[in-house]
């Protein structure tokens, strides 16, 4: 067998896949230890603390990784506020489970490890890109009402599976990768002080005369549990035979008597993954092969075990996603609905954000009525904007957010970063067409014409721009240099074309004029932002037809990158409006109901 095992558990899309790993507890609740002398597993940072009872992890440099519950490996602090918070949950929680529930045992432990980098990279982008609540003006609102830490890790719970339900129906390239430390932190120093005194011990106890194997037996038998998960309900001869080798009664009885060979049984661990693993891991199994000691040899095989439980789990995505994209669209929808039934006001930036697009529109009608000479309309004569055309234009405003000072409304928060990410390529796609309309409009007729030529320049022009985004990018500066760098380009073309060449006034205008798009206000940067601005809303408007709407004039040169952004906003458009469309209409119902009727948005 050539791919790890796909491990599914659907409870409405949870997934639950193994991992490990080994941090230090900050105030340890009176638990069993696990086989490798491991500790409890604190809670992590930001809303995945709040879930259920943490697993515990295992000193051997393992990447954990968890889906289903939210519950992982403590990888960074958080603020004190939220640390406090925290804290006092996780005593709540432990009290709770001393009274009422036992602690799971080591084998549950192995299992509900998981592929907690995964949810906590998803949370950690949208926390990156959502501001502060603290710093931003909510809209008037019910007031709060308290909620019990139950209903609060609940919720938590909920919210953390419908991301991750979400993220890995939308990305298609959504892989969970081995948490990484940062050099120097905290947490990676005492993980490598704990790690390097669980093998010291081993060493020491494998050095005595005559060897101690408590360890290495311990170590046998988790390695053992580790192999068996990886395996299908089919596979019962490799079951077996992995429980017939690695039988710790057996190897008990062995170590007692002085005729324990633990090289065998590395020997046989080392087969038995390279019959398991995945093709890409097959050169770390042959490293393997070439280990001799054996204290450096467990810490590697536990290395590898590790690269191989992130396997399975990305194997488990790849084959849970079929069939969580034919229910996820009905799964979001009924965990928002949840989330929506516990926080009545988890709606009040939508309908702001809902408010507005009307407002916008209606205001537009206004002014086209007024400049057709036909006076501006009162409320009571004009009809309300179809629902659809208000939540494309709603979607069209997402291009154009600050994410910076306003709040993203909740019900596309989870996509924020997609949003601020296309944002960006249309900005920088306004800046390289507006660049590329002035050189054009300044050289001769033939030169825009010019395929080699006109690709040639769009290329330097994007180059160039690469990082427009970034704190430290001088957008004045970047075009000063482009400004010279296009003119030493037309320049050549127009002597080897046979056109008359640029004179130097001509070239300081065409400088000049390139340095003015540095502006946001530069009319021909305006001219061509608005027409990108209206090919997507007419793509929007458009549906599902196959065929793309005629790309304005001017925008030729940038065509296919417009178009595949085109592309990525309409199916994220459309993804969120089929999940989301029932609030939008009641919401946009009520928006233009007459004063006193009340809409309910329980679905």
């Amino acid at each position: 067998m050539r791919a790890p095992r796909a491990s599914v558990q659907q409870d409405g899309a949870s997934l639950c896949a193994v991992g490990g790993g080994a941090v230090l507890p900050r105030s340890p609740p009176p638990v069993r230890r696990g086989p490798l002398g491991g500790f409890p597993a604190r809670g992590a940072r930001g809303s995945a603390a709040l879930g259920p009872p943490p697993a515990r992890c295992r000193p051997c440099s393992r990447s954990s990784v968890r889906l289903s519950h939210g519950s992982e490996c403590s990888r960074a602090s958080g603020p004190p506020a939220r640390l406090a918070v925290r804290n006092r949950i996780n005593l709540l929680r432990m009290s709770k489970n001393r009274d009422d529930k036992p602690h799971p045992s080591d084998s549950e432990g192995t299992l509900e490890d998981g592929v907690d980098g995964a949810d906590e990279s998803i949370r950690k982008r949208i926390r990156q890109s959502t501001p502060s609540p603290q710093r931003l003006p909510r809209p008037q609102s019910s007031p709060p009402r308290l909620v019990s830490v139950d209903e609060l890790m609940e919720t938590v719970k909920g919210v953390t599976n419908m991301a991750l339900a979400h993220e890995i129906v939308v990305n298609g390239d959504f892989q969970i990768k081995p948490t990484e430390l940062p050099e120097e932190s905290l947490e990676k120093r005492v993980r490598e002080i704990v790690h390097k005194a669980f093998w010291d011990c081993l060493s020491v106890q494998l050095s005595e005369d005559p060897p101690t194997y408590d360890h290495a037996i311990k170590l046998v038998g988790e390695i053992r549990e580790t192999l068996l998960s990886f395996l299908l309900p089919g596979h019962s001869r490799l079951r077996n035979q992995i429980r017939e080798v690695l039988d710790l009664d057996l190897i008990k009885q062995e170590a007692e008597n002085g005729a324990l060979d633990i090289s065998r049984l590395a020997e046989f661990i080392i087969g038995m993954m390279g019959t398991l693993c995945a093709p890409a891991r097959d050169e770390e199994i042959k490293k393997l092969k070439d280990i001799k000691e054996i204290v450096p040899l467990f810490r590697a095989m536990f290395s590898v075990l590790d690269l191989m439980k992130v396997d399975m789990a990305n194997f488990a995505v790849s084959s849970i996603r079929p069939h969580l994209m034919h229910q996820s669209v009905e799964y979001e929808r009924k965990k928002f609905q949840e989330f929506f039934e516990k926080q009545p006001n988890a709606l009040d930036f939508v309908t702001q954000w809902l408010e507005e697009a009307s407002e916008d529109l209606i205001n537009q009608r206004n002014k086209n009525s007024l400049m057709a000479g036909e006076g501006a309309r009162g409320p009571e004569e004009m009809a309300a904007p179809c629902f659809l055309t208000v939540q494309n234009h709603a979607y069209m405003k997402l291009l154009k957010w600050d994410h910076l000072h306003r709040p993203f409304p909740e019900t596309v928060l989870m996509d924020q970063p997609r949003f601020q990410e296309m944002q960006q390529e249309l900005e920088k796609l306004s800046v390289v067409g507006a660049t590329l309309l002035v050189t054009y409009s300044a050289s001769a007729p033939g030169v825009s014409s010019l395929a080699g030529f006109a690709e040639k320049l769009k290329m330097v022009v994007q180059v160039l721009l690469t990082d427009m985004h970034l704190p430290a990018f001088n957008l004045n500066e970047a075009l000063a240099t482009i400004g010279e760098k296009v003119c030493v380009e037309v320049t050549g073309c127009l002597a080897q074309c046979g056109f008359t060449p640029f004179s130097a006034d001509k070239e300081i205008a065409l400088k000049g004029q390139i340095q003015a798009i540095a502006s946001p206000d530069d009319p021909i940067r305006k001219l061509v932002d608005a027409r990108i601005q209206a090919f997507l809303e007419a793509y929007l408007a458009s549906g599902l037809q196959k065929s793309l709407p005629a790309v304005p004039g001017g925008l030729g040169p940038i065509q296919k990158e417009l178009e595949e952004v085109a592309v990525k906003f309409a199916r994220l458009v459309n993804y969120n409006r089929m999940v989301f469309s029932p609030y939008y209409d009641a919401i946009l119902s009520k928006i233009f109901k007459p004063e006193g009727s009340r809409i309910s948005i329980s679905l």
